[in-house]
């Protein structure tokens, strides 16, 4: 059985997480951090029941993984804490799987740096969905055959998503983009902006929208829409769950969801 921990166990995405470790055949919660609700049961937190397992201090994390023999954490949390804690996880010996967004080249650095210097292993992805990674790969196509098509990238999120544009749609920018030998991105547009060959990115923030990502391609008398839309956040968090079943007893390196599902 392989021990996983959650952080950023009180929120939406890591209650959503554990109650797919509770289900899981090959998984049990070791562990659950956060910086609130310390002591009470992950699992009644979480409405996944009773599992005797309390949510500690994030700031005890490297004695508790210790303590708890746990193989594989999984952080849906925010840069500036994935940061902090994922050289800590990885110095344990500890598995990761990170689905944090918003990372800063500076800080996916120092999380990549501690990762192979402690010999671990993870899965890092802006997206743990299925069908988001199928839509990459479907952009990476669409893209080669277009080239010469004014793209832009749209993005729906809820209210309460805090950095924009979404690491999906910043992967999709990045996947497109390689495939063309590298464009300049341009978030949004105001004034006067005239448009040449850039990829135009742009953010849309309201309700309760799990997420909705368009990619037009317009050429002169056409247009091709590709969509993904995502209708509950319980398909993250499940692959999530799968990604830490993958990830033990793998090699020391840094993986994506492409490995996962062998794209």
């Amino acid at each position: 059985m392989i021990n996983a921990a959650v952080t950023g166990a009180c929120g939406q995405m890591g209650g959503l997480i554990i109650q797919n470790i509770v289900k899981a055949e090959n998984l049990q919660l070791s562990a659950a951090f956060d910086i609130a609700n310390i002591g009470k049961d992950a699992g009644e937190v979480a409405h996944a029941g009773t599992l005797n397992i309390p949510i500690s201090d994030v700031r005890d994390m490297k004695t508790v993984l210790k303590e708890t023999g746990t193989d594989v954490l999984i952080d849906f949390t925010i840069a500036n804490a994935t940061v902090q804690n994922a050289p800590l996880v990885a110095e344990c010996g500890v598995n990761l799987i990170i689905g944090t967004t918003g990372l800063f080249p500076q800080q996916r650095a120092i999380i990549d740096d501690a990762i192979l210097k402690n010999n671990v292993s993870a899965v890092i992805s802006p997206n743990f969905s299925v069908g988001v990674n199928i839509f990459f790969n479907i952009l990476k196509q669409a893209a080669k055959y277009l080239p010469d098509y004014d793209i832009e990238i749209i993005e729906t999120h809820h209210n309460r998503k805090k950095d924009a544009p979404s690491g999906t749609a910043m992967k999709a920018a990045d996947v497109i983009s390689e495939a063309l030998g590298g464009k300049e991105y341009v978030f949004g547009r105001h004034g006067i902006a005239p448009r040449d060959k850039e990829i135009g990115i742009h953010a849309v923030r309201g309700g309760d929208i799990v997420g909705d990502h368009t990619v037009l391609f317009a050429g002169d008398g056409e247009r091709i829409e590709i969509k993904h839309q995502a209708h509950s956040r319980n398909m993250f968090a499940s692959g999530a769950v799968k990604a830490a079943e993958w990830v033990c007893g793998k090699q020391p390196g840094v993986y994506t969801m492409d490995d996962i599902l062998g794209l």
